[in-house]
């Protein structure tokens, strides 16, 4: 196909520093995919794809939200269209997408995963979707196969604590050159205010086997699923919140909240964030005692078109940045729990770019010198996975931490085709560095530099978990 050698050696790479900082400390280190919401049972069944709207933009939000910008009927995105109309709806969005980072991560996953050179547009769509269709027949882009093509060495899944962790077993009564594990999130039994809840608690009381009707036994269920998720190998949780609740309670009130709502009872606000204070705490200590690394996505706010919740659900394109207040509840949680000794390894995702020094500083406030990096100011993230987002996230540590322990790069998708994010991002990085050695900001040191480099494309994350 044509060559257009947009995708070159020196992309994102604007000086000679840049490219060999790349290409020599940065490019071959293997993946380390610490948070992702890949389904395990396609890895357990090492998935063929039938084509490429299948593998590609299916679940995608990002891709969905540009095609509605750019005015696609529904019926292309997630609607009764052929898989082919998609593609062919989303070929002839992509030029109209310069400048956003779905243009990058485009190109870049066409040539890495299939060698396609060629710029996708109206006119390229359906010879580019028949090629990659054709290779995707081969044994060597199932699903494991496309994780082996990145240098994927570790990849993190996200489970409900109710999930039976089936396909995690399976896969790993098998040696498939990748380490599949899971993360613990949490959130649906925290959400006391949330539409279901009473239904979801019966959901884990019943894989738990535990009546859940206290808050005691909510704390014994939730505890038993714990052991269970670390028996099968998981060593992170995840949470996707708001904000992180912290109000003033004793154990009296939160037991007597948990029994008027499991009552189906109307709760207050109030009541509501001494719930959540008090369960997150709880889940913290049990974090601390198995040693698992606890992670916080913070910032968003979800499902603002209520119309199109209704009619498609949720994670399907309708959120956006939001703009809480989070230092002071996400400082007087960290420390409750570091004045008990029971902090554990945190990492700290903010979505609101105007709060990256806050997290920034709130992270020294509790490495205490015990672990390197203890507490982490995570990649950007969702909105700010792009080159500025993560520009700005690494300067922010720069300035106000050590960017030397920073952990690096995660995809957080649902795609088997999003690991080039990872390339993205470490020429992204690598450009920052580059750039400041030529300009006489850091020393011309290839060798002291070079050495952060791979640090932060794999060897800290490698050092910082657990797998």
């Amino acid at each position: 196909m044509k060559n257009q050698n947009f995708i070159n050696d020196s992309f994102l790479l604007h000086n000679k520093y840049a490219q060999e900082l790349y290409q020599k400390y940065s490019a071959n280190q293997p993946i380390i995919d610490y948070h992702n919401h890949l389904s395990p049972k396609e890895i357990a069944e090492d998935r063929k794809f039938e084509n490429i709207t299948q593998v590609w933009l299916a679940g995608d939000h990002y891709k969905w939200r540009a095609m509605r910008t750019l005015g696609v009927d529904e019926k292309y995105i997630t609607g009764d269209a052929s898989d082919k109309e998609k593609f062919l709806a989303w070929a002839k969005t992509v030029p109209h997408t310069l400048r956003n980072p779905l243009y990058h991560w485009t190109h870049l996953e066409l040539k890495r995963y299939f060698w396609i050179d060629e710029l996708l547009n109206e006119e390229s769509g359906e010879r580019i979707y028949e090629e990659v269709n054709r290779q995707l027949q081969q044994p060597e882009n199932s699903c494991r196969g496309l994780l082996k093509k990145m240098n994927v060495e570790t990849v993190c899944t996200t489970e409900d604590p109710i999930d039976n962790l089936q396909y995690h077993q399976q896969i790993a009564k098998e040696d498939i050159g990748i380490k599949v594990s899971t993360a613990f999130r949490p959130d649906k039994a925290l959400l006391i205010d949330a539409e279901g809840f009473n239904d979801y608690l019966d959901k884990l009381a019943k894989v738990a086997e535990v009546e859940i009707d206290s808050y005691e036994d909510l704390q014994k269920a939730l505890h038993k699923r714990i052991e269970y998720f670390d028996t099968n190998g998981c060593k992170l949780c995840d949470h996707g919140l708001d904000y992180i609740s912290y109000e003033n309670f004793t154990e009296e009130e939160i037991a007597g909240i948990f029994k008027k709502r499991r009552k189906g009872e109307d709760i207050s606000g109030q009541e509501a964030e001494k719930f959540k204070t008090a369960l997150l705490l709880f889940l913290g200590e049990n974090y601390h005692e198995k040693g698992w690394v606890q992670q916080f996505h913070l910032g968003a706010l979800r499902n603002n078109n209520k119309r199109m919740l209704k009619q498609l659900g949720p994670d399907t394109g309708w959120d956006s940045i939001a703009d809480f207040s989070q230092a002071e509840n996400l400082s007087a949680f960290l420390d409750a729990l570091d004045g008990k000794d029971k902090l554990t390894k945190t990492i700290l995702y903010n979505l609101n770019p105007s709060d990256n020094e806050i997290f920034a500083t709130m992270i020294g406030n509790f490495n205490d010198g015990s672990v390197k990096g203890k507490v982490q100011l995570g990649s950007g993230w969702w909105f700010l996975d792009q080159k500025d987002g993560m520009e700005r996230q690494m300067n922010a540590l720069s300035n106000m931490g050590l960017i030397s322990c920073f952990i690096g790069m995660l995809t957080d998708s649902r795609s088997f085709l999003s690991f080039p994010r990872h390339e993205y991002f470490r020429r992204v990085l690598c450009n920052l560095f580059g750039e400041e050695m030529e300009n006489g900001e850091l020393p011309k040191d290839m060798a002291l530099v070079g050495k952060t480099i791979a640090d932060i494309s794999y060897h800290n994350a490698k050092e910082y978990f657990s797998f």
